[in-house]
């Protein structure tokens, strides 16, 4: 039988994490399966020694390295989270370009593939989470791995204009073409990497199939699912119904409205208080009848554009007190701290609405967890946005814009009014989709297609080359289109590069 190797940038410890992300859907994907689960232990030294520790969990084996200072710094707080992050959320004015970053982040891709090939078996499977290690594939590649390699997307893949603005976006794409398959959160993604890989790599998509520079390979969407079964058993726990009884009790007479995030300007938490504001505005009999909580942790406090964003929201959430506030009643509570798992589920289950608006999201699984968590006799109402990927699925949300407060404002309004008849079928509908596409779900279609991807791939002995030249990177290449139609093609022009050299 052959094994899963797993590889994120984070391992949790232990194997699983107490609040959501990345590491709680990669954990929940490895449960009772026989895995490897490598990456950054989250320790930090003088110098990388590359020494790795392995330890096990059932048929789990996590294996772990340490990061340099430097390379804490260079690729993780500079490339990965200073470039990457805001460019693929559409914030490329908040992105920070520096060639130091991409030498580290190149280096530390680098350096993990160094240390995980040694631990991979001949029949291994690979599975390369996350924008932090789009190139390891390729590096395991030059190192002579030739097991299936997939990577996976969690984040949302830009617009190509936008991606035009990082320095070496044509090699980071090249690295790409080094998996076997590459999936991406929703069919969105999908067309927006199309349409780099045809405007500016004078590449092809055949079906799933997307060749450049001589190089193929399988990019399909695969949206993350919950751990379903785990968090319904988080919310029946006896800390939800503790924490569900007491928000109950707080809010006898008040609607309840709640939105969780990590305090990150992606999430859209100024626009959403915003849109909050405006609803009192237009329903000021509704005062006393609600209550918004916002609960949002602070996350990379030492960087400038995170201190504004949690300045700019205390700033909001005081303006809308100091409004509407009287003696013995706020409209909102602004929460800056996390709660575990079975806390938040017990928030969601006292909350009539659930407001999860961001700005632009891969996937969103509070917006899973809010279904999930509802009482089948009462449930509420989720009011989703439709930059978050999950609205490609939850589509008997109320889908709205987070940028238009009237719009966030008529969805409140509705969704505060709804009859239980209809809050009953939009909830049930939502919840059979959450149970279908779980996480185990997730990581079963992506494996059996990555098994399967290579077959899809034509042989490239057998792809001809062609060669494409640019005047630059990005305009319209000197060939007709019936040239492009052709497979392999192969661009020279600045920062292209032939994909899969060594």
């Amino acid at each position: 039988m052959s094994r899963l190797v797993v590889v994120s940038n984070r391992v949790a410890a232990g194997g699983a994490a107490s609040s959501g992300g990345l590491a709680v859907a990669v954990g929940s994907s490895l449960a009772d399966e026989p895995a490897l689960w490598f990456g950054w232990s989250g320790q930090r030294t003088r110098d990388y020694t590359g020494r790795i520790e392995r330890h096990r969990q059932g048929a789990l084996e996590i294996a772990t390295v340490d990061l340099a200072e430097a390379d804490y710094e260079g690729y993780y707080n500079g490339y990965a989270n200073a470039a990457l992050w805001p460019l693929f959320h559409a914030r490329t004015d908040l992105a920070t370009y520096d060639r130091c970053f991409a030498q580290a982040y190149a280096r530390v891709n680098r350096r993990f593939a160094e240390a995980l090939a040694p631990l991979l078996a001949p029949d291994d499977i690979v599975w390369v989470h996350d924008y932090h290690l789009i190139p390891l594939g390729r590096e395991l590649r030059r190192l002579g791995v030739t097991a299936p390699i997939g990577f996976f997307l969690h984040v949302p893949w830009p617009a190509r204009q936008l991606l035009a603005t990082l320095p070496d976006h044509a090699d980071l794409v090249a690295a790409l073409f080094s998996y076997d398959l590459v999936g991406m959160q929703t069919d969105e993604d999908v067309e927006a990497f199309e349409s780099y890989v045809r405007r500016e790599a004078g590449g092809v998509r055949e079906g799933r199939l997307f060749t450049a520079s001589g190089r193929a390979t399988v990019v399909r969407h695969f949206p993350i699912g919950l751990d379903t079964e785990h968090f319904l058993a988080l919310s029946r726990s006896e800390t939800a119904e503790r924490v569900c009884d007491r928000m109950g009790a707080h809010n006898v007479f008040r609607s309840l409205i709640v939105g969780v995030d990590r305090l990150d300007y992606s999430k859209g938490i100024p626009e959403r208080l915003l849109g909050f504001e405006r609803f009192l505005e237009a329903h000021p009999d509704m005062v006393r009848k609600v209550l918004y909580l916002q609960v949002a942790p602070s996350s990379r406090g030492e960087v400038e554009a995170y201190q504004t964003l949690r300045a700019q929201v205390l700033a909001l959430a005081g303006r809308i007190n100091a409004t509407w506030a009287e003696m013995d009643h706020a409209p909102m509570l602004c929460v800056n701290r996390n709660y575990g798992r079975a806390e938040l589920a017990g928030i969601y289950r006292a909350a009539a609405v659930g407001l999860v608006t961001p700005l632009r999201d891969g996937m969103n699984l509070v917006a899973k967890e809010y279904v999930a968590a509802q009482d089948p006799a009462d449930p509420g109402v989720l009011v989703l946005s439709r930059f978050a990927g999950a609205s490609r699925q939850m589509k008997e949300a109320l889908i709205v814009n987070p940028y238009s407060a009237d719009e966030m404002a008529d969805a409140l309004a509705h969704a505060i009014a709804m009859p239980a008849p209809e809050r009953k079928r939009r909830w049930e509908a939502l919840f059979e989709g959450v149970l279908r596409d779980d996480v185990v779900a997730w990581r079963d279609s992506f494996v059996t297609a990555l098994r399967s991807a290579r077959e899809e791939r034509a042989p490239e002995a057998e792809r001809p080359r062609r060669t494409i030249a640019f005047s630059q990177l990005g305009a319209e290449p000197a060939v007709s289109r019936s040239t492009l139609a052709g497979r392999g093609s192969a661009i020279s022009g600045q920062g292209w590069r032939p994909i899969g050299q060594g």
